[in-house]
């Protein structure tokens, strides 16, 4: 391919993490003149280091001028690397300089009016990137984008996310994602917010011990909404996750080309005992949902200390309060005793940090002074505020420089900035000064869940004081090596150069100290041996090792900045930028410079974005994802039962009668069929959903209708110990519905918590939280997990009760459980629910009442009547049905 000649540069800049999104910003038939023909996704994630290749190709179908927009996102922790257009068989590539040489063109756009600055964050985990072109008529454009990142271990997992919106139907759309762990990969899980169960006919996943390959190929016809419709139901995010087989040593030193890089996350080590304190704002900026659901959240985090922890409460507005005056064991009393604490903080007032971070610090030192903190104990400090500092001590630098001087390396202090009114720059700073970290929490209805999963991160303190050793004469140009503490569920990374003639064994040494032993950690790898593995394979990106060095070393030079002095900060700013430029990333200390055709606006400039940067906007959550067609439906056709014999005993299955209905004005009735009679039923009054609708198992049409009206909170659904499946619920008789109910796996160990807010997916104590009527498909060793623009939640298992949980918005509103091939059920299947499952015995019609039948079940006896009732399982305002209804 030619390259532009000189004069004809114009410029761009880019950043991304999946699916580009190309289109128009003229009308829907000028949007249909730019046509995307080609759009591939290719991923190579070796050892964690991921390098993702987009390539769109799009034509001009119109007979004029037309302009495309190249749009998509991409990870945050992800730098881009490589960005080109092709138009009319001419490269025009992206340039990276240093940020100030490209500033001057940065100025001239903004002085133009045009918006210079093309990378913005748009969701927790994303940044956007878009740039447009002028296409003539016939011309074709190719787009290219490469990012790489180094994918970091988050409560037991790794994840690679890409975000899937060409917004219009592709003739060629493929995503290929190929994964290389040489350690062997222990699962392996995806899940997409825009699957149904036609376009999982697209996907498919091959696995090996070592390698994974992923692909998502959907033809014309599975990506369009419908047959008569031309719009794409691709929108949303495609998630691959997994994990590697980790050796007794707990680490693993792998080496290509020169380098190196050591993972080591060991988990066969004893959780280590730790004293917490929890620094609370409850100034008036918190008062409503934020406090509500830091309360919450502070509740389950209160509920999941560990007998042997100590822990203590601060709260604070304009004073600081400490709940006692000092630090007590995490015993159930104590544990109950804080939750009611919790419960009764009230937001008002100003902001005092100083004082509240100050009085954290001197519980911690006094419980030291007087030997009250468990010998092998880790300390923290855990901040939670919504915004800066406006009582006692203000000014943010010097909170900082109290705090570190009152921490002085003692203790690790975490800091939780809630929305968007806080400087997380102040708090990052402080985070890192005293050996922990800064996270953002979003103002959204999974608050508390984010909340808890940062603390899960933490929770679990497996070592301390790490510090990894190699020989001097084997390697050089080591990145961080010393870390605080590793956290169960994380993983320590340190990657090097091996120096020229180095050994042909490297061997390692990590020390650290666990409940106040030392322990050493010895392990080693063949360099011979290692280069031989990585040089073979073409799916992996080759020469990665080098480039994952460099990444993480950047990353790490970024994070030193924060926290340093200015002398120091200079002279890390500079290796940073050097490293930037020698290796070709956009990072916040270099900018991408695009060419564009002559005649084409000038030159633009992308530039990465820092977190506080967007301290003053709302960043739009969830991405607008688009509903998507709904999976096959539970339930059974809407055709009416008919009574039993007068007498007889079933096993494991109920027989109901046949019925059948006729209008009847304003309401209906109900005609009863039996040895030739026909009994009419007088009009009903409004009908209602039940709380559940048992099918009977063996039968393709009988239903059971159950609601509960005697007294009753924690209910037991169901259970089967053979099947691995059971299901509680909170009724609330008041209200007549569930407040909750939840479904537990034993295999794989998986919770799913429903409530009428959200749907929350619990696994390995991280919370996935979906709103209902989120199109979801998941799939995972065991399970699979869908729920469509309906609302509709199904939890399926291969040879298993299918499981539905359902938000019902209509007659009779709130949580309905449903239940499918429940033929599959056990003998030894319990519980309110479940014992409908066991043997049955049918009474005969009452003489008084036909409507009326006893219903014996397990030496039990239950009146039965014969009712209409909503079936849930159809979409409001559901479909009437007659059952036997049955009450508990």
């Amino acid at each position: 391919m030619e390259t532009p000649a000189p004069g004809r540069t114009h410029s761009v800049v880019l950043v991304l993490l999946s699916l580009a999104v190309l289109h128009t910003s003229k009308a829907q038939k000028v949007q249909n003149d730019i046509d995307i023909y080609s759009l591939t996704v290719d991923s190579k994630v070796s050892s964690r280091f991921a390098h993702t290749v987009i390539t769109s190709r799009v034509v001009n179908k119109a007979d004029a001028v037309r302009e495309a927009t190249f749009q998509m996102e991409l990870p945050k922790k992800a730098f881009i690397t490589n960005f080109s257009m092709v138009i009319d068989g001419v490269t025009y590539p992206g340039n990276i300089k240093e940020k100030a040489a490209a500033q001057e063109q940065y100025s001239a756009a903004m002085a133009r009016g045009e918006s210079a600055g093309l990378v913005t964050a748009t969701g927790r985990k994303t940044e956007q990137f878009q740039v447009s072109v002028s296409v003539a008529p016939a011309a074709k454009v190719t787009f290219e984008l490469v990012y790489e990142e180094l994918l970091a271990r988050h409560l037991g997992v790794y994840e690679l996310l890409l975000k899937v919106r060409p917004q219009q139907l592709v003739k060629h759309l493929q995503m290929d994602i190929h994964i290389f762990e040489p350690e062997g990969i222990s699962f392996l899980e995806t899940e997409s917010t825009f699957m149904t169960n036609e376009l999982a006919e697209a996907l498919t996943t091959s696995q090996n011990k070592t390698k994974a390959h992923v692909r998502f190929k959907p033809t014309l016809s599975q990506q369009q909404k419908s047959p008569e419709k031309q719009d794409t139901v691709l929108d949303g995010n495609f998630i691959v996750r997994y994990d590697v087989d980790r050796p007794v040593s707990g680490g693993s030193i792998q080496i290509e080309n020169g380098y190196f890089v050591h993972y080591f996350a060991p988990d066969s080590l004893s959780t280590m005992p730790k004293n917490v304190i929890f620094v609370i704002d409850k100034s008036g900026s918190m008062m409503g949902r934020k406090i509500k659901q830091t309360q919450e959240a502070l509740i389950k985090i209160l509920d999941d200390l560990s007998p042997h922890d100590q822990f203590n409460l601060i709260s604070f507005s304009a004073e600081a309060t400490k709940w006692k005056p000092l630090l007590v064991p995490a015993s159930t009393e104590n544990v109950n005793e804080a939750k009611s604490y919790a419960t009764g903080i009230r937001a008002q007032g100003g902001t005092n940090i100083n004082d509240a971070m100050l009085m954290a610090v001197q519980l911690l030192e006094k419980a030291n002074r007087e030997e009250l903190l468990p010998a092998g104990s880790i300390t923290l400090i855990i901040l939670l505020t919504d915004g800066d500092p406006t009582a006692g001590e203000t000014d943010p630098l010097k909170i900082q420089e109290n705090v570190r001087k009152a921490v002085n390396g003692q203790h690790s202090l975490f800091c939780l900035g809630f929305g968007f009114d806080v400087s997380y720059a102040f708090l990052e700073k402080m985070a890192l000064e005293n050996g922990g970290l800064a996270r953002r929490i979003y103002e959204d209805s999974d608050s508390a869940l984010q909340l808890q999963d940062f603390y899960q991160e933490v929770a679990n303190p497996l070592m301390m004081s790490v510090a990894f050793e190699y020989p001097s004469n084997a390697v050089e140009s080591v990145t961080q090596d010393a870390f605080r503490v590793f956290f169960k569920g994380s993983e320590l990374v340190v990657a090097g150069k091996l120096r020229d003639h180095s050994p042909d064994v490297l061997s390692a040494q990590v020390r650290g100290q666990l409940h106040g032993e030392n322990i050493t950690f010895v392990m080693e790898s063949h360099v011979a041996e290692q280069e031989e593995m990585f040089r073979g394979p073409k799916y992996i990106f080759h020469s990665f090792m080098e480039r994952l060095w460099a990444y993480l070393t950047i990353q790490q030079l970024l994070e030193q900045m924060v926290s340093a002095l200015d002398a120091e900060k200079q002279a890390l700013e500079a290796r940073a930028l050097s490293l930037s430029l020698s290796y070709s990333f956009v990072t916040p200390l270099t900018s991408m410079v695009i060419t564009k055709p002559e005649g084409q606006e000038q030159s633009q400039v992308a530039e990465k974005p820092v977190e506080d940067e967007s301290r003053d906007r709302r960043v739009p959550l969830g991405g607008g994802l688009k509903l998507l067609n709904s999976p096959p439906r539970l339930g059974v056709p809407g055709r009416f039962l008919a009574p039993p014999p007068p007498f007889y005993r079933t096993t494991s299955r109920l027989v109901l009668p046949e019925l059948t209905l006729r209008p009847g004005g304003a309401s209906y009735d109900m005609d009863f069929r039996i040895k030739g009679t026909t009994l009419t039923a007088p009009p009903f009054a409004p009908i209602q959903a039940p709380s559940v609708i048992l099918p009977l198992p063996g039968q393709s049409v009988d239903q059971l209708c159950v609601d509960f009206r005697r007294p009753q909170e924690l209910v037991n659904l169901l259970s089967d110990p053979d099947q691995g499946v059971e299901v509680t619920g909170h009724y609330e008789t008041a209200k007549a519905c569930f407040s909750w109910i939840e479904v537990t796996f034993e295999n794989p160990q998986l919770q799913v918590h429903a409530s009428p807010e959200h749907v929350v997916i619990t696994r390995n104590r991280r919370n996935s939280a979906y709103k209902w009527k989120e199109t979801l498909y998941s799939v995972m060793p065991g399970l699979k997990v869908t729920m469509d623009k309906a609302g509709l939640l199904l939890l399926s298992r291969p040879d298993r009760v299918t499981i539905g949980l359902l938000f019902w918005d209509g007659p009779g509103k709130g949580l309905r459980l449903l239940l499918q091939d429940t033929d599959r059920f056990s003998s030894h299947v319990s519980g309110t629910l479940g014992q409908f499952y066991q043997d049955v015995l049918w009474g005969p019609l009452d003489t008084a009442d036909d409507r009326k039948r006893t219903l014996k079940v397990q030496g039990r006896d239950y009146s039965a009547t014969r009712e209409l009732k909503l079936d849930y399982q159809e979409s409001p305002p559901g479909k009437e049905i007659s059952c036997w209804s049955v009450e508990l």
